[in-house]
């Protein structure tokens, strides 16, 4: 296992969720349509897949143009784009719709990766995503907390909003529950269990008929991230959320790993705990490069992607979202740039000015398999 030093599990997650957050650029795209996308042309199938392959639409650099430019290199390989976001807290309590919101935000860009063909997966992320420990940022700038009744409703009005007007294929309603409890407050965990089992119930009874479910993070449950003990399982995830009715995972299995060939071939399957869930894979990667105590290379994130499609067809998984399909040009952030950043910044198949690397050329082989 990796010597990860003092890239801690709250962390090394916080580093992630800004990179992601940070170059999040739905709100500046306008409506736009666009041919359909296609698979990867002269690549033989040899084989067929369950799962579906998707990215976030997160871009190299914070530009509109270069957001684009991404999607439209992606969606000739992908049947999915994954949105998680953290919720327009302060607008939403200011008393702007859920769907005003939406509106702004989210469809424009929606529309332009349908018109792509792809199909949407969405999670809503009820806590600080730079921080698992904290509330969201938005809620402690107002003085406000998710404990607060109110509050819950304003939540699960707009998951209801975006299950009705986004249409997504899968619904999220709490991100990496076994990090949030390790790491946060009792209270603040009890809220959102709270407000996230409210959330489900209200969906069902609103007759939502996709799948709604948490996401639980891997290398917490196997307790190999930032430090080295027994595995943990998710028995108490399953116990606080029982409507879940797929198993998310997040995992970035560099920082417990050196070699992807390390990873436990039952690294997915030991999670379901004997249940028949569908699993759907929502983020992760690994990086191309070596980048502080974590060693790395091109050819150990095509290696990984080789393993990873081992690990999915162990489960029969419903889906994989790789989170970067670009490198972050880190200097295009603003400061202050967290240090444990650059552990991230990597982990996309192309670079940041969308050249290859050997990574990309084995998702497309894994993308060319027959869908079933």
């Amino acid at each position: 296992m990796a010597d990860v030093d003092c890239l801690e599990g709250e962390a090394i997650d916080g580093s992630r969720r800004r990179l992601v957050g940070a170059l999040a650029l739905a709100p500046l795209l306008t409506p736009l349509s666009g041919c359909g996308g296609g698979g990867s042309a002269g690549i033989a199938a040899p084989a067929t897949r369950s799962w579906k392959m998707g990215f976030f639409p997160t871009p190299p650099r914070p530009d509109t143009a270069i957001v684009l430019q991404g999607i439209d290199r992606f969606s000739e390989r992908a049947e999915l784009l994954w949105l998680q976001q953290e919720l327009p807290w302060t607008d939403l309590l200011a008393g702007m719709t859920p769907d005003a919101v939406l509106d702004r935000d989210s469809v424009p860009l929606v529309n332009y990766c349908r018109g792509k063909g792809m199909r949407l997966g969405y999670m809503a992320e009820l806590n600080d995503g730079l921080s698992r420990a904290e509330e969201a940022p938005q809620l402690r700038a107002l003085g406000r907390s998710i404990a607060e009744p109110a509050v819950q409703q304003v939540y699960r009005q707009y998951v209801l909003a975006v299950a009705a007007k986004l249409q997504p294929d899968v619904i999220g309603v709490a991100a990496e529950t076994n990090l949030v409890r390790a790491a946060a407050p009792a209270p603040l965990y009890a809220a959102l269990v709270q407000a996230a089992n409210a959330c489900a119930t209200d969906l069902q009874a609103a007759n939502v008929a996709v799948p709604i479910f948490i996401t639980v993070q891997a290398e917490t449950a196997w307790g190999v991230l930032g430090s080295s003990s027994p595995y943990v399982g998710i028995d108490t995830d399953f116990a606080d959320f029982p409507f879940t009715q797929m198993l998310g995972i997040s995992s970035y299995p560099y920082f417990g790993f050196t070699q992807p060939e390390e990873v436990p071939t039952n690294y997915y399957s030991r999670l379901l705990i004997g249940r028949s869930l569908p699993v759907l894979v929502t983020e992760g990667g690994w990086t191309s490069a070596a980048v502080g105590s974590v060693q790395s290379s091109p050819d150990a994130q095509a290696r990984y992607l080789r393993k990873q499609a081992d690990l999915l067809d162990s489960v029969s998984a419903y889906g994989v979202v790789q989170t970067l399909f670009a490198d972050i040009d880190l200097s295009s952030i603003p400061p202050p740039v967290p240090p444990t950043l650059p552990a991230f910044a990597a982990i996309g198949l192309t670079s940041s000015t969308f050249a290859d690397k050997p990574a990309l050329a084995v998702w497309d082989g894994l993308f060319a398999r027959h869908l079933q």
